[in-house]
């Protein structure tokens, strides 16, 4: 099935700024054009049809379709009778959320919280008492604590908001979206 004339423009620009948007947060461009090629398509797509939409080598569109396979946001469709994958992606805009949320806190997240952790301590460890009388080694327990406190706050919120369902969520944030 072949998107309408009136959407193939549409499509092309959520695509192209899905893809400039991955870019931006260190995702390959590539792996966000494929993802929204699937968002918005409305049928599960083969290798093929991603490769010839998109203007990708089979090499490319493969790695990109694991990596997101990997990442949980898309998955295979087996069709009866057919020998080709399929693949769609995830349709649950929530939970599409949670995905990249989860993907990004464990990859950028963690380490960070991991790193300023064991920097805290070795300055506290080296330094000892100087952490009380030398002002750069108190400036600088000051404000990367700071930011370690702020960051495992998060992590707290993260923990507790992470799991729970959109209603859930639109509640607890008291959100409410209008004119959609």
């Amino acid at each position: 099935m072949t998107a309408p004339e009136c959407l193939i423009d549409a499509q092309q620009r959520f695509i192209r700024h899905w893809g400039e948007m991955a870019n931006a947060w260190g995702i390959p461009r590539t792996m966000g054009e494929v993802h929204a090629l699937l968002l918005v398509s409305g049928e599960s797509l083969t290798t093929d049809d991603i490769m010839e939409r998109l203007q990708i080598s089979r090499g490319n569109a493969s790695m990109t379709l694991r990596s997101l396979q990997d990442w949980g946001l898309i998955r295979n469709v087996h069709r009866l009778g057919e020998r080709k994958t399929y693949y769609e992606a995830e349709s649950d805009m929530w939970e599409v959320f949670r995905i990249v949320l989860r993907e990004r806190k464990r990859r950028e997240f963690d380490p960070t919280v991991r790193t300023l952790s064991a920097l805290v301590a070795q300055v506290r460890e080296v330094c000892g008492d100087e952490a009380e009388t030398n002002e750069d080694v108190a400036v600088f327990l000051w404000r990367v604590g700071a930011l370690l406190d702020l960051m495992l706050t998060l992590d707290e919120a993260y923990a507790r908001f992470a799991h729970v369902g959109w209603e859930e969520a639109e509640r607890l944030l008291e959100v409410e979206v209008e004119g959609l």
